[in-house]
């Protein structure tokens, strides 16, 4: 059944998340329904004119609610969302990756759920038109039936044709009005449901705030314990400065006069120590020629050192060049002398064999 119905009807919107049914026993936590995200679409049904929600997983369909005018999905977290389907008795949940998900989602489904409500006030209005000619036509019937049952039957015009037809048309209205009876009954049931899973979400809704209101009363119990501390911290060194205002103003002035007094005494001291100070550098005053003098020869005699400095360096670094010169120069003839001796012991070899060469040759 299901497998046709998906055949027959079309995805015009999908996304994924994770879903979840509340439990039916305590009907306040989530049980997965998923084990990892899976797709969630809306379908629209061109037989029934209606649309649904429908999610598989695996081979088994995990959402199938048909939307209807009195639902309403609700954002409980950013990236969280819940419907009551009364049809199946349970509650739905949806958690999505991101909250840009999760607003489209309930777009799209406040969409449906706007076109099924007006499709409902439409089938409402042709109902109530029909309703409107069956109770002008009701009264008519009524009394061409009572006519018919007080006049014999051999006075009517008709004959029995007419009773026939007048009998069926009194069947179909009260077939009509018991099947109106039952519709009404049965929207009835459905909207007690609807209520039931509204009072649900009602009261899972006032359980979260009764615990947002305890955590708030805790925090606020903790502030004003805070409160009073800060308040208890104030008084105490509003305490101690007054104490310590009361013992300066109480105080011996004989004693700030004797702390004054060698205070003054302390600084004619240091007053006369720089005095002495000053006529020392003034009685030095007279060899700062003499001495600046010294220091303009020095600085020359430095210059001048600097300078031989400079020419003994340079003079060094052309000895090591000329002797690293000389090195190579060195290694080179040592090289040649080498390689001299090396062609003379070749040579000297080569004339002990032609010298034995010839003795062999004479001895013959």
């Amino acid at each position: 059944m299901f497998s046709l119905n998906r055949e027959r009807e079309q995805p015009f919107f999908s996304t994924r998340a994770h879903v979840f049914q509340i439990d039916p026993a305590t009907k306040r936590n989530w049980i997965p329904a998923s084990k990892h995200a899976v797709t969630v679409s809306f379908f629209y049904d061109a037989n029934r004119h209606a649309c649904r929600i429908i999610s598989v997983g695996g081979t088994k369909a995990i959402i199938n609610s048909i939307i209807s005018h009195n639902m309403t999905f609700t954002k409980t977290s950013q990236k969280f969302g819940q419907w009551a389907d009364s049809r199946a008795n349970t509650v739905y949940g949806l958690g999505f990756a991101t909250e840009q998900q999760l607003h489209q989602f309930a777009e799209r489904f406040k969409e449906v759920k706007e076109a099924a409500r007006l499709a409902r006030e439409k089938s409402q209005d042709k109902m109530e038109l029909s309703t409107a000619a069956l109770s002008i036509a009701a009264p008519q019937f009524s009394q061409d039936l009572c006519d018919e049952l007080q006049s014999p039957p051999v006075m009517c015009v008709n004959g029995p044709e007419d009773k026939l037809f007048r009998s069926q048309s009194a069947d179909i209205t009260l077939s009509s009005e018991k099947e109106r009876i039952k519709k009404m009954l049965s929207e009835g049931s459905i909207c007690e449901i609807n209520l039931e899973a509204e009072l649900f979400s009602l009261q899972d809704s006032n359980a979260k705030l009764v615990a947002a209101l305890h955590e708030a009363n805790a925090n606020v119990e903790q502030w004003k314990k805070q409160l009073a501390a800060y308040q208890e911290e104030t008084d105490r060194l509003r305490d101690q400065v007054t104490d310590l205002e009361a013992h300066g103003a109480q105080g011996p002035s004989d004693m700030m006069k004797d702390e004054l007094t060698q205070s003054l005494e302390e600084l004619e001291n240091l007053l006369k120590a720089k005095d002495e100070e000053i006529r020392i550098l003034q009685s030095k005053k007279s060899n700062f020629h003499e001495l600046k003098q010294e220091r303009e020869e020095a600085i020359h005699r430095l210059q001048e050192l600097e300078m031989r400095n400079v020419e003994l360096e340079r003079r060094v670094q052309n000895a090591e060049q000329n002797l690293t010169s000389a090195l190579e120069d060195r290694e080179r003839a040592e090289n040649e002398v080498q390689r001299v001796a090396q062609i003379l012991d070749i040579k000297i070899f080569d004339l002990n064999d032609l010298r034995q060469s010839l003795v062999q040759l004479i001895s013959k």
